[in-house]
């Protein structure tokens, strides 16, 4: 079994990790998770997986190095490992908004194979949606990372001038649809439910609309078409979200979200 290292244990570092040994991907022994504070890391290795607060020394026997910090300290982190890296034996795959391959190789040298991946906080509960992106790696090594993400979720392969609007569309997009379950329970609260009842209701029926496109693959409008009658109380309802620009909100943020991801390396 190949050896992970996760250089950046927040929470899409722990995410992967923990959405890999859930799937059996591999053990949590396989895996070694850095972290500057090591206490905020017992609960992890009470459960068998490896920590460290040197990133050099984590990575030494690790085949795939995931870099999973965030953009503001990936230079310095870049720095310190760069004499490290056995770039023949090792891969690294990068989940940090706006940083591109060359970005990585600048640091570590031109004959690394870096490959970046966007996955969502649902890999925790192997639901992720990740897109992965390469300029320079190997198509069998395209097909590894692949493989591993796909035991946490969805994968597509995109070409990486698209990566930053994955981020927005994929991984800010969990907040979003997070939001719009959210009111849609404070909506049930105002008519007349209990806040646990609306928050379970609304739950629910989001699930069930995103389960109904993925399993039918129908569009979402010919779903509405069927939901919605002449004179209907649903029709009347989203037309007044629309008056009041629920599409338009949604989409904004969306494009908002992607230019502000595109700009976080350098900031």
């Amino acid at each position: 079994m190949s050896k992970i290292t996760i250089i950046g244990s927040g929470n899409i570092g722990l995410s992967l990790a923990k959405g890999l040994v859930k799937k059996a991907y591999c053990r949590a022994e396989d895996i070694t998770l850095t972290r500057r504070n090591l206490k905020s890391l017992s609960e992890e290795a009470a459960k068998g997986f490896n920590i460290s607060d040197n990133n050099k020394v984590a990575m030494y026997d690790a085949s795939v190095i995931v870099l999973a910090v965030l953009p503001q300290q990936l230079k310095s982190v870049l720095e310190e490992i760069a004499p490290a890296i056995s770039p023949e034996k090792q891969l690294i795959v990068s989940v940090i908004s706006g940083v591109t391959c060359a970005d990585v190789r600048n640091k570590l040298g031109n004959n690394v194979q870096v490959i970046r991946a966007m996955p969502n906080t649902a890999i925790a509960i192997g639901q992720s949606m990740t897109c992965i992106a390469s300029d320079n790696a190997s198509d069998e090594q395209l097909e590894r990372v692949t493989k591993l993400f796909e035991t946490v979720g969805a994968v597509v392969t995109i070409n990486e001038d698209l990566m930053t609007s994955a981020t927005a569309l994929c991984a800010c997009g969990i907040a979003f649809f997070l939001r719009s379950i959210r009111a849609a329970s404070q909506g049930g609260v105002e008519i007349g439910f209990h806040a646990h009842d609306a928050l379970k209701m609304a739950v629910q029926t989001a699930k069930g609309a995103a389960d109904l496109l993925l399993q039918t693959q129908s569009h979402p409008e010919g779903e509405i078409d069927k939901v919605t009658s002449p004179k209907g109380c649903t029709i009347a309802g989203l037309n007044e979200m629309e008056h009041n620009g629920f599409s338009s909100a949604f989409i904004k943020g969306i494009k908002l979200s992607a230019r502000k991801a595109g700009g976080l390396y350098n900031d």
